[in-house]
């Protein structure tokens, strides 16, 4: 006769279950969405297994799981980071063939993968799938998207969650950091994350009002220099010493310095670490301080007396808690996954547009044709949005100003605002 242990151990684990993981990089919203997965699957009688250490785990003997209760899910839906541990792993081929634990599916009867996390880990995710189907195990799996860059293409424009509350936290800490250069009579020099794209520079730069906003997208009709980048810093700068003000802030996105040819950035006496072929890692460096020793080596050349301070915008958003926004985003998206499985679909992000409308959204549908990658979303630098910034927000020399700014340079086209962008 079987003990009332063993019955209810044979009942948990007989039950359909969901896995859920999350890859990649933190972003405010993630046990948002966990949270709420939980919280729909649990009350439709599902087990709920979170995995802890992102795609690792599927390739160890031995994985951390956790069963995700409500008391659990109702303790993290608000809080920023994430209860699931996560990595950046992504497995190879020889992972599949050798390492991959398929009995952490078969024995906890799991239907299921629900994958948190960008473009990789939803790549991955449908891997996985099509590797457990080969072995006679098919599953199913949904992903929700997720970065702070906001550079996922996702259908009218929508945001990508995490983005919305790093902004709101960005802006809190330019905001203090402005307040500061006016105290002071100081400049700073302000690097905001964004490797591919600017929209979180643009958009915490536009929030504070910051006289400079540097992002990749605005080389649009010329090539990125090292030079070019200082003289647009100058411009704002020799401005604002034409208008008596002798403070500001320069906002710069770090995909600036991930586009410049390598050369370009050993030619700025800066030290660097080199990677095995040769080329400056940045990962390595706050492209603030970059950003600061190269433009000092600048106003010693040119005489001018400016101090500058660097601050870095970027671990420092990943975790915060999320604003009301990503919260009820975020939530939505939770409820999304369970309405997409009940529907039976599988291999796809889940999607909602501004009416709450809950659909799926494919990856081949996203997905270059030639090279299998999801491009970026960048910045419409000439779309409205980017466009009212730099004519209303920034402050740059013009053809206007050029007698007056021979005070302090003797060249100032060579610092026009248009001229170094040929806009």
């Amino acid at each position: 006769m079987r003990s009332a242990k063993t019955i209810n151990y044979l009942h948990t684990h007989m039950k359909d279950a969901i896995l859920i993981l999350t890859g990649g990089g933190p972003a405010p919203g993630m046990n948002t969405v966990v949270g709420t997965i939980s919280k729909a699957f649990l009350a439709k009688g599902f087990r709920v297994i979170g995995l802890h250490g992102g795609y690792e785990g599927l390739f160890r003997p031995n994985p951390t799981i956790e069963d995700m209760t409500f008391k659990i899910a109702d303790s993290i839906f608000n809080r920023g980071g994430s209860y699931l541990m996560m990595s950046r792993y992504k497995p190879t081929q020889e992972d599949f063939d050798k390492n991959f634990n398929l009995k952490l599916f078969q024995e906890n009867n799991i239907k299921l993968l629900v994958t948190v996390g960008g473009d990789d880990t939803a790549s991955t995710a449908n891997r996985i799938a099509k590797f457990l189907v080969s072995k006679n195990y098919p599953i199913r799996n949904i992903h929700v998207p997720k970065t702070i860059d906001n550079d996922l293409p996702l259908p009218n424009n929508t945001p990508t969650f995490g983005f919305n509350s790093a902004k709101a936290e960005g802006t809190h800490v330019a905001t203090t950091v402005y307040e500061d250069a006016r105290t002071s009579g100081n400049w700073f020099i302000v690097s905001v994350m964004g490797r591919s794209a600017g929209h979180l520079a643009l958009q915490v730069g536009a929030c504070c009002h910051y006289p400079m906003i540097i992002i990749p997208e605005m080389f649009n009709k010329t090539k990125i220099t090292v030079e070019k980048i200082i003289n647009l810093a100058l411009s704002s700068i020799i401005k604002r010493k034409i208008q008596g003000i002798s403070y500001g802030g320069i906002i710069v996105s770090e995909g600036v310095f991930h586009e410049l040819d390598s050369d370009e950035l050993k030619a700025t006496g800066v030290k660097f670490t080199y990677d095995d072929h040769g080329h400056p890692e940045l990962g390595k460096i706050s492209k603030a301080q970059l950003f600061n020793d190269i433009i000092e080596i600048k106003f010693k050349e040119l005489g001018l007396k400016v101090k500058t301070r660097p601050v870095e915008i970027g671990y420092d958003v990943r975790c915060q808690t999320p604003i009301a926004y990503d919260l009820f985003y975020c939530s939505q998206l939770g409820c999304g996954v369970y309405d997409l499985y009940e529907k039976g679909e599988t291999g796809c992000m889940v999607y909602v547009d501004g009416n709450g409308t809950v659909s799926p959204l494919y990856l081949k549908d996203l997905q270059d044709p030639q090279t299998g990658k999801i491009p970026p979303r960048r910045v419409d630098v000439e779309g409205d949005l980017a466009q009212t910034v730099y004519k209303h927000i920034v402050n740059f020399i013009t053809p206007a100003d050029y007698e007056a700014a021979k005070a302090f340079v003797p060249n100032p086209e060579d610092y026009d605002f248009k001229k170094i962008l040929n806009w």
